[in-house]
């Protein structure tokens, strides 16, 4: 991970190819992974989420979720004992009113206000799927044919970096399929099958290959073994450059019934549901189009401009 001062968001032009392309898309905020987005990466940005729209399932239901969720939910989910290094809580000022003004007095002072700040019930969301569960649960026992999701949010993992694909902050695109173990599978194969499709039609390279989620520590070391043994996550990888390390943009998760057992989500046979998640990193695959096509839009590749609209 590097460690260069967040001066840009890319090194210099002669460590990163990519930082040209950086400077013409973002805007440094002073933290690194953290940037504002230009004119002309949100317009890109926009017309992939378009295109990936298209893509969705006529009967999947759509929803917005904000940047942050209730801590005791993720916690539940397991996401604490899997990532701790990852998560972000939200913290506020709690307490009289005057405790609150020794903290601001305590700053116009010099010193910490931050040391007065206690959790809230919110942490900020590490991935768009996670609240959908707890809602799923709440409605009962599932439909005969399961359910289908379009859901998205801006998240959050603790990752600082200067480079590209690997922010703080990102947007994230997730179609969840909850149902039988025969619907989920076939529900993964569909669109990894699919998905070279799509990175055709945007004109960029990849390859799929087998993957584990950044599990922490020495036990995660042996639940990423499992999860690879299992075949449970598959990445479409993207080299931003000819000579980069393939960066993962989209992922096609199988979690059998774990989310099911958890959140007591069960199918009409009253069994524990399964439930997988195809996810699109949209900021990595943004920054894939600039890095392989270049800022000039004009000159990307006339499939690429088709099925994006532009």
């Amino acid at each position: 991970m590097s460690t260069v001062s967040d001066k840009r968001p890319a090194s210099s032009a002669e460590c990163d190819p990519l930082a040209q392309v950086a400077d013409a898309l973002f805007r440094p905020m002073g933290v690194k992974g953290v940037y504002a987005r230009t004119a002309l990466y949100v317009q890109v940005l926009d017309c992939l989420e378009r295109y990936i729209t298209q893509q969705r399932d006529p009967s999947a239901e759509v929803m917005r979720f904000p940047p942050v969720m209730s801590r005791q939910q993720l916690e539940k989910s397991g996401y604490l004992k899997s990532f701790p290094n990852l998560l972000g809580c939200v913290c506020a000022l709690h307490g009289t009113e005057a405790s609150i003004r020794s903290a601001v007095e305590r700053h116009d002072a010099g010193g910490d206000w931050t040391t007065s700040l206690s959790s809230s019930d919110l942490v900020l969301s590490p991935a768009a799927c996670y609240p959908v569960y707890p809602i799923v649960a709440a409605r009962g026992r599932l439909p005969a044919a399961g359910v289908q999701f379009d859901i998205e949010a801006d998240c959050f993992r603790h990752e600082p970096s200067a480079h590209l694909d690997r922010l703080q902050s990102f947007r994230m695109r997730e179609f969840v399929r909850i149902g039988s173990p025969r619907e989920i599978v076939a529900f993964r194969e569909r669109w990894m099958a699919r998905a070279p499709l799509l990175a055709a039609e945007l004109g960029l390279p990849y390859s799929i290959d087998v993957a584990n989620d950044p599990f922490f520590g020495r036990v995660g070391q042996v639940m990423a073994v499992s999860q690879r043994q299992q075949a449970l996550k598959f990445e479409l990888l993207i080299p931003y450059t000819a000579t980069a390390k393939p960066t993962a943009c989209m992922s096609f998760n199988y979690h059998r019934e774990y989310f099911g057992q958890v959140w007591g989500i069960q199918n009409e046979n009253g069994e524990p549901a399964h439930t997988s998640c195809v996810a699109f990193g949209i900021d990595r695959l943004t920054v894939a189009l600039f890095a392989v096509h270049g800022l000039d839009l004009q000159r990307w590749p006339s499939t690429t401009r088709t099925a994006l609209s532009l």
